[in-house]
């Protein structure tokens, strides 16, 4: 069987996440998320899970090394026979580079890079309008998702707050650092002839069928 790696690309708020978890369930590849695995990692007190905390602990960035291990590790197991969705991973014209070597060992190449994008005033929005509650952590959002009561969570009647890192200023910030970290990695992929923009403004469910038809293009 033929594998298939993509590797999708988003600022925060255009909902990368979710359209990972669907591309996964449509295409039937794994999705990889960078983040959940170093989670899993450092949970279950593995070997690089342990080396990535100890430089965590220091307040230093894990170094690529330890990072692209952990991808060779998750990318080996048999459930990426056919090839996996990458979230967020490589984040770094150097990663990228190693991410190549590494999928040819697999016998694989990235095959095309889906970039999720919206206008700055549409991400600012979706994540400024976020509110949580207390208690359990459950999410709402003021155009979107309200509560019933405003300020109260629906199921456990604890306030609704707002992150820190959910405030316009702070999200406004967010936005521009993935923007100007990502740039040399668009114009990389873009340079190769795999990148593909995709228009994340539109629904979830539009989003999720120009994805579709991209990835069959």
């Amino acid at each position: 069987m033929a594998t298939s790696f993509i590797v999708l690309l988003g600022p925060p708020g255009v909902g990368k996440g979710t359209q990972a978890k669907i591309l996964a369930e449509r295409t039937g590849l794994v999705h990889i998320s960078s983040g959940d695995l170093f989670r899993e990692n450092m949970k279950n007190q593995t070997e690089l899970g342990k080396l990535a905390q100890s430089y965590m602990n220091k307040g230093e960035l894990v170094p690529d090394d330890v990072t692209i291990a952990m991808i060779r590790d998750r990318l080996s197991r048999p459930d990426c026979g056919a090839g996996a969705i990458l979230d967020g991973f490589p984040r770094t014209t150097a990663q990228a580079d190693a991410l190549t070597k590494m999928l040819a060992d697999f016998g694989g190449d990235v095959d095309k890079v889906p970039y999720v994008t919206a206008p700055e005033s549409a991400l600012v929005a979706r994540l400024s309008g976020r509110w949580t509650c207390r208690a359990k952590g459950h999410v709402f959002h003021e155009k979107n998702n309200p509560p019933m009561q405003a300020a109260v969570c629906d199921f456990d009647g604890s306030e609704l707050y707002q992150r820190d890192d959910d405030k316009s200023d702070t999200v406004i910030r967010r936005i521009q650092i993935y923007l100007e970290q990502t740039a040399p990695l668009i114009a990389y992929y873009r340079q190769r002839g795999k990148l593909i923009e995709i228009n994340g403004a539109q629904s979830i469910e539009e989003v999720a069928k120009s994805l579709l038809s991209a990835l069959k293009n």
